[in-house]
């Protein structure tokens, strides 16, 4: 008979919050300091010291951040950027919102990161720079991108908002080879504070114009209401700056976690016939757990396998669309077909769910779900 652990409904996420976010949040509303106090300075150097660069710049998303650094490198108008279309949507939109055109180039069929030898065939005349995204918290082929904008002149802004903890083909974590670099802290990552992101900057100079344009163009040195040039209110609060303090804490055996339960995935899915598990390292490259995305077999109806999870209590999501297929990227001349790679890989991605906390019965249930399931 089938316990009431069988029929509880297990989800696609959850974040691990506990007493020490509970204390650091309290401290800063007892404090009346909400938002540009001290706690957000201390989750900036924080931050900083884990990853092993010499600042970070704390903002309200990933995507502000990614924003802040098409702007930090000058990409506009007539600019054209190689990037992936196996993303999520905000890191096309970033070059969007400043005129520049994403140039979309199909991803490695192992890692489903951005291939570097497309994104070289695609180089041209009006090529600006490069947008690799660390897709699935997979390190993508730095040292071939940063060779291939070497040789063009190219800017580089790494897309690191689902790859905090990943180690590259050299041995260094995503985000600290000196390039501008962004993360992102939204509910199901890696850390969490709700909602935020850090940047990464090359320099100080990168890093006054990134703390002034996320605070309204006001520079360090200003008055509360002076405004040096243009800017955005794209300020991470203190409230959310003591999340991230605290997760920081314990970073670390969180990543573990994830990766005790990545393993347990990768053991209990091995006897599914024609499903492909996603990749966890190769040579010096490690990848940190941000979801568990499998790839079904292409006779699988998804949709019908999805709903046959739900009908267990257990949450699995397509992940991710294509977003050269969405109809804003559409009407720049983009098409099905276009990168089968890419679109291979969405028509059959799976998210299951995947938690630090996740227990090995959770995740059994799970697996002999899918495997009834396909």
């Amino acid at each position: 008979m089938a316990g009431a652990a069988d029929s509880e409904p297990i989800p696609l996420a959850k974040p691990e919050i506990g007493p020490r976010e509970e204390e650091l949040v309290l401290a800063v509303l007892r404090s009346g300091r909400l938002s540009l106090g001290p706690m957000g300075e201390r989750f900036e150097r924080a931050f900083a010291a884990w990853l092993g660069v010499e600042d970070a710049v704390a903002v309200s998303s990933g995507t502000t951040a990614l924003h802040l650094g098409v702007r930090a490198l000058g990409w506009g108008a007539g600019d054209e950027v190689l990037t992936s279309p196996f993303s999520f949507v905000a890191s096309a939109n970033c070059l969007l919102y400043e005129g520049a055109r994403p140039v979309f180039c199909d991803v490695d069929p192992e890692t489903l990161d951005l291939d570097p030898a497309a994104a070289a065939d695609a180089a041209g005349e009006r090529t600006a720079g490069i947008l690799p995204v660390h897709i699935f918290g997979y390190p993508a082929a730095m040292p071939a991108l940063e060779a291939l904008a070497a040789r063009h002149g190219l800017g580089l802004l790494e897309d690191a908002c689902e790859a905090l903890g990943a180690v590259d083909a050299e041995g260094r974590r995503v985000g600290a080879r000196g390039n501008l670099a962004t993360f992102a802290f939204y509910a199901n990552k890696q850390l969490t504070t709700g909602e935020g992101g850090m940047i990464v900057p090359r320099h100080g100079a990168d890093a006054a114009r990134l703390r002034s344009e996320r605070n309204q163009g006001r520079a360090a040195e200003m008055g509360w209401l002076d405004h040096g040039g243009l800017g955005f209110n794209y300020r991470l609060s203190d409230l959310a700056a003591a999340l991230g303090v605290a997760q920081l804490e314990r970073l670390d055996a969180m990543l573990a976690d994830r990766a005790r339960v990545a393993a347990l995935y990768e053991r209990g899915l091995a006897g599914v016939e024609g499903l492909r598990t996603p990749l966890p390292a190769r040579g010096e490259e490690v990848r940190s757990w941000f979801v568990y995305a499998v790839q079904l077999p292409e006779e699988v109806d998804r949709d019908a396998a999805i709903g046959r999870l739900a009908e267990r209590a257990i949450a699995a999501k397509a992940y991710l669309p294509c977003i050269h297929l969405f109809p804003h990227l559409r009407e720049l001349g983009y098409r099905e077909g276009q990168f089968p790679v890419a679109e291979a890989a969405s028509a059959r991605s799976l998210a299951l769910p995947f938690f630090p906390s996740m227990g090995e019965s959770q995740v059994a249930r799970v697996c002999e779900a899918l495997a009834a399931s396909i």
